[in-house]
């Protein structure tokens, strides 16, 4: 059972920093696309980042609310998918979730770690 956990978050001030890594147990070269998501308290699940693999690199996708303040990479290494937070505003106070979707031979499973809360105070 592959397993992806997620560290970093925290309590942090309005346009405070922070890196939210996920921790996935297998190779990341088994998936073709890794994202984060997050969900307000009330609201519904909503994608943030992600990146798809197209040929030799990746696309990376935005949500508009987040362009160009955070990063998504991923370090194969590490066998890690980060997400870098800067300017962070009240808003973005959700619990963040990665998300993975792997692809063995014909086969695609889909994975989700358990969540880290981000809250950005005012």
């Amino acid at each position: 059972q592959v397993k992806l956990v997620e560290s970093g978050g925290g309590l942090v001030q309005f346009g405070g920093s922070l890196r939210l890594s996920c921790a996935v147990s297998a190779s990341l070269y088994s998936f073709n696309a890794m994202g984060w998501y997050r969900q307000a308290p009330g609201k519904d699940r909503e994608l943030v980042a992600s990146v798809i693999d197209s040929g030799r690199n990746g696309i990376t996708n935005y949500a508009d609310f987040v362009k160009g303040r955070f990063t998504i990479s991923r370090d194969y290494a590490k066998n890690t998918v980060n997400l870098q937070m800067t300017s962070l505003k009240p808003e973005d106070t959700a619990v963040y979730y990665c998300h993975g979707d792997q692809l063995l031979g014909p086969s695609k499973y889909d994975y989700w770690g358990q969540g880290t809360q981000v809250i950005v105070s005012s």
